[in-house]
C-alpha cells in the first residue's frame, strides 16, 4: 500500500475532535487519511514530505461553478444577470459543440485543482443532447478531480413549434443512462446530481416532476432562485405541501427569498449555495450569508462563472466573509451608532464555508470536507514561507486572508498528488489551453456571425 507522510506541518484539520496542531504529521495510507497527530513514525516504505513551513488543510469544495464556460474567460464581465440570460444562454450557449464542453470542464477542472479544490460540484446546463453530457463528465474524469456532475439543461429561446424551456420536464432516460453508466458508483470520484429549473424557472407541473425524479432516484436537486420574477408564483409553497422538500434539496444564490420562506426552508434542511462575487456584479443582490448565519446554519460557497470573475474559491470565500462583515457593521452603525464591539463572522467560519459544509451539502462529510482519519486523503500543502504570507501568526488568518494561487503548492486527491511543488501533474497542459482557446476564438466568431446574419 501506498504511504505518504507529511511532516512537521500547521495542520488545520477542521476537525473539531482533532482541532489545530502548530506542528504536526499527517499519515496517508492508500486513498485515505490514517493518522493526524502531533508525530508519527514513519515505516520504512514511506515516503515523507517536508512540511516545514507549510500549512496543510482539507481540500476546498467548490459547490457551485458552471464550468463548460471555462472557455469564455472575462467575456462575460461586464453584462449584467439580463444580459447574460440574454447573450450567454440564448446566444453563444447554442453555438457548443460536445468538443467545446469536453475542453472547457477539463481545463476548469484543472484550474480548479490548480487553486486547490478537490471537489467540484459542476452544474452543467449546456447539454441539448447526450453527446455534450457524455463530453462534460469526460472532461472532470480525465482532470482527476473529484465532481459531483449536476446534470442540466440548456435554457434558449424556443423556435416555433417548441416549448418554452420552463415546461420541459428534466429528462429521466438521460438520468437513468447516467446511473446505469458512467455515473454509476454512488461513491465514485465523479458522481451525478440534478440541476434542474426548480420554481424559480419552470412551471408547477415541471416544478413537481423534477423534485419527485429527484427523490425517487435518490439525487441531490439544486437549482436557481434569483433573477427576475419567479415563473410560477406560489411554487414553493405548493412542493412544500406536496412534502417534496427537505435534505437533498440545494438552492443557488436564493437572494429574494422572504423571511418566512427561508425559516421553513432551513427548518427542513434545504442547503445553501453562495456565489457571493457573481451575485453582486451580475444583480442578483446581497449574499444570504448573514441571513442564514442567524438561523444556525451555514452556507457552501461557488465560483458561479469564470465567463465574468476568477476561478479561485479562497477569493471567493473572503468576498462572503467581508461582504457579510460590511453589512454587520453598517447595520450596527444604522441601530446603534457605533460598529460592533467586535467581530461578528470569525475567520475560521469562511474555511468551514468552503470545506465542511460543502461536504454536508453534497452528503459526503462522513468521507471528505476535513483532515479525519478514515475520510479520503483529499487535502492541500499551502507554502507559507513565501513572501506575502510569512511570518504566520494566525494560521487560519493566512489561509482565508492572504493566501493566493501562488501559495498552493501541493494538493492531493484520494491519495493521489495531482499537484506537486508549485506544478499541476498533468500532461499536455500547453495544448488543452490552446484547444481551449481555439475553442473560445470560434464560439465568439460563430455568435458575432449569427448576429451579422440576422
Amino acid at each position: 500500500m501506498r504511504r505518504t507522510l507529511i511532516r512537521s506541518a500547521t495542520v488545520i484539520s477542521m476537525d473539531d475532535a482533532i482541532g489545530d496542531l502548530s506542528t504536526g504529521d499527517v499519515l496517508v495510507e492508500g486513498s485515505r487519511i490514517a493518522e493526524v497527530r502531533p508525530s508519527i513514525d514513519a515505516a520504512a516504505d514511506t515516503a515523507v514530505v517536508d512540511g516545514t513551513g507549510r500549512i496543510v488543510i482539507p481540500g476546498l469544495i467548490n459547490a457551485h461553478m458552471h464550468t463548460w464556460q471555462t472557455g469564455l474567460r472575462g467575456f462575460a464581465a461586464n453584462w449584467t444577470l439580463l444580459e447574460y440570460f440574454r447573450r450567454m444562454h440564448a446566444g453563444l450557449a447554442t453555438m457548443f459543440r460536445p468538443d467545446d464542453i469536453y475542453i472547457a470542464t477539463l481545463v476548469g477542472a484543472l484550474n480548479q485543482i490548480n487553486h486547490g479544490v478537490t471537489t467540484l460540484v459542476d452544474w452543467c446546463h449546456n447539454n441539448p443532447t447526450p453527446d455534450h453530457t457524455d463530453a462534460a463528465v469526460r472532461g472532470l474524469i480525465e482532470s482527476g478531480v473529484r465532481a459531483a456532475f449536476f446534470h442540466g439543461s440548456p435554457k434558449p429561446e424556443p423556435k416555433p413549434g417548441e416549448p418554452h424551456f420552463s415546461e420541459v420536464p428534466h429528462p429521466r432516460r438521460e438520468v437513468e443512462r447516467l446511473l446505469a453508466g458512467p455515473l454509476a458508483d454512488r461513491d465514485g470520484l465523479v458522481t451525478l446530481g440534478l440541476a434542474i429549473l426548480g420554481p424559480h424557472y419552470s412551471t408547477l407541473d415541471v416544478a413537481m416532476h423534477d423534485f419527485r425524479l429527484a427523490r425517487e432516484q435518490k439525487l441531490i436537486a439544486s437549482m436557481h432562485q434569483g433573477g427576475g420574477p419567479a415563473k410560477t408564483q406560489g411554487g414553493w409553497e405548493k412542493l412544500l405541501e406536496a412534502g417534496l422538500v427537505g435534505p437533498g434539496i440545494n438552492i443557488v444564490h436564493g437572494n429574494d427569498l422572504p423571511d418566512d420562506l427561508l425559516d421553513r426552508l432551513v427548518d427542513l434542511g434545504v442547503s445553501f449555495s453562495v456565489t457571493p462575487e457573481n451575485e453582486m456584479i451580475q444583480g442578483h443582490g446581497f449574499p444570504i450569508t448573514g441571513r442564514l448565519l442567524k438561523r444556525g446554519v451555514r452556507p457552501t460557497i461557488g465560483i458561479d462563472l469564470e465567463s465574468v470573475l476568477a476561478g479561485d474559491l479562497l477569493s471567493a470565500a473572503r468576498v462572503a466573509l467581508s461582504m457579510q462583515r460590511a453589512l454587520d457593521n453598517a447595520e450596527s452603525r444604522k441601530t446603534g451608532g457605533t460598529i460592533p464591539a467586535t467581530t461578528t463572522v470569525v475567520l475560521r467560519e469562511a474555511l468551514r464555508w468552503i470545506t465542511t459544509e460543502g461536504a454536508r451539502m453534497l452528503g459526503r462529510e462522513h468521507q471528505i470536507g476535513s483532515l479525519t482519519p478514515g475520510k479520503l486523503a483529499d487535502l492541500v500543502i499551502i507554502n507559507a514561507s513565501e513572501l506575502n504570507l510569512h511570518p504566520v501568526h494566525d494560521p487560519i488568518a493566512t489561509v482565508v486572508m492572504q493566501t493566493s494561487l501562488a501559495n498552493i503548492e501541493s494538493v492531493m486527491i484520494g491519495g493521489a498528488w495531482k499537484k506537486r511543488e508549485g506544478r499541476l501533474l498533468v500532461e499536455g497542459l500547453e495544448t488543452k489551453k490552446h484547444l481551449l482557446a481555439q475553442s473560445g476564438r470560434r464560439l465568439v466568431r460563430d455568435i458575432e456571425r449569427q448576429g451579422r446574419a440576422a
